[in-house]
């Protein structure tokens, strides 16, 4: 009898360990201009990381715009405060180990680096793609109207874009698949240890 429950005790903490191990939050940061693929991106990672066992959170930055950041316009000043609540939110997540994606513009590498800094668990992905294509795809024109001086302040055009300098991931929506992509971004989660490796079935 006073030998089970020291056993008992031993295994429920080691349980504990494991469960907290797997569950260890952490942030997919997608970057990049509009139109580049990072909200596709992020709606196929979602159900593969849930499918892995991992509690998932999405937060879009349109979604974020409409709700959380409303009223903000987007000089610099305004950029900078969504991308930083962006950031609060994914902290909280990440702290009470959830795995958050989410996919923002964020164009100035200064605040990036910040959300970097502030949530720690950090996984950068740039998803690249040129202006000429970005152009192509574009269904409403605001390329277009953007390389024409039509719209002010429009990202990669009459706004600056900065490059992330050491991200994570780049990928590349112009000459890879999105499998292609999907594949590179889940690949670095399974080596950077946020993501569990899938076991292969044996007949």
């Amino acid at each position: 009898m006073y030998m089970v429950m020291p056993l008992l005790r031993t295994n429920n903490k080691t349980r504990r360990e494991s469960i907290e191990l797997e569950q260890k939050g952490f942030t997919v940061w997608f970057t990049g201009l509009s139109g580049a693929g990072k909200t596709t991106l992020a709606d196929k990672l979602e159900p593969i990381l849930r499918e892995r066992g991992l509690k998932v959170e999405k937060l879009d930055g349109d979604v974020i715009r409409t709700n959380l950041s409303k009223g903000l316009g987007f000089s610099k000043e305004d950029r900078d405060i969504n991308i930083r609540r962006i950031a609060f939110v994914c902290d909280l997540l990440t702290r009470n180990g959830v795995a958050v994606i989410t996919s923002a513009i964020s164009p100035y590498r200064a605040v990036r680096d910040e959300a970097r800094e502030t949530i720690g668990e950090f996984v950068e992905v740039y998803v690249r793609c040129s202006i000429p294509e970005l152009t192509r795809r574009d269904v409403k024109g605001l390329y277009a109207r953007a390389l024409a001086g039509e719209i002010n302040n429009f990202t990669g055009v009459s706004d600056p874009y900065e490059e992330p300098l050491n991200p994570e991931v780049i990928v590349d929506s112009e000459t890879e698949s999105e499998e292609e992509s999907l594949g590179k971004v889940i690949a670095r989660l399974e080596e950077l240890g946020y993501l569990p490796a899938q076991v292969p079935v044996t007949a």
